[in-house]
């Protein structure tokens, strides 16, 4: 019994300490905004926005560690992969890969991940007129990129 007890005043200092290690919770200035229709962007805002932008509602648990650590983490490596934010300062073909790798996750229901939703984030999770939403987008997006590059340069 003794041992639980050390066991569990030791776990406890571990996490006061642990609370010492704060995160940096700052959003950059937003560089440029997607350009989608207003149900695009809601969806985009509820869904995405969290990990995929520099508009991060950072939640409560964010002040907390070591769970604060996780979500600094799944933030930084989101806005690594794909930043809204940032979205107009890609080139057309880095646009092009983005949207095709948008399309693919959205397919395979594999964002906003699972540990997202549940429990805390469950208005982020994609319906299925939600998907449609957003392919139909991804798919008007491209096409528009791959017109735009058959076109020849102005001159």
């Amino acid at each position: 019994m003794k041992i639980l007890k050390a066991a569990g005043v030791a776990l406890v200092a571990i996490l006061l300490v642990a609370q010492l290690f704060r995160i940096d919770k700052s959003n950059p200035p937003v560089e440029s905004e997607v350009i989608a229709p207003p149900q695009v962007k809601e969806i985009m805002r509820r869904s995405c926005y969290d990990c995929h932008s520099n508009e991060v509602a950072w939640p409560w648990y964010a002040d907390v560690a070591p769970a604060s650590w996780l979500v600094a983490h799944d933030v930084h490596e989101g806005r690594d992969e794909l930043n809204f934010s940032t979205w107009g300062t890609y080139s057309p073909a880095r646009r092009q890969k983005k949207l095709k790798e948008i399309g693919k996750t959205i397919e395979e229901g594999e964002m906003p991940p699972w540990y997202y939703i549940y429990p805390m984030h469950r208005e982020a999770r994609l319906s299925p007129a939600d998907r449609d939403v957003l392919m139909a987008w991804v798919k008007s997006e491209s096409a528009a990129l791959k017109q735009q590059a058959a076109q020849p340069p102005a001159r």
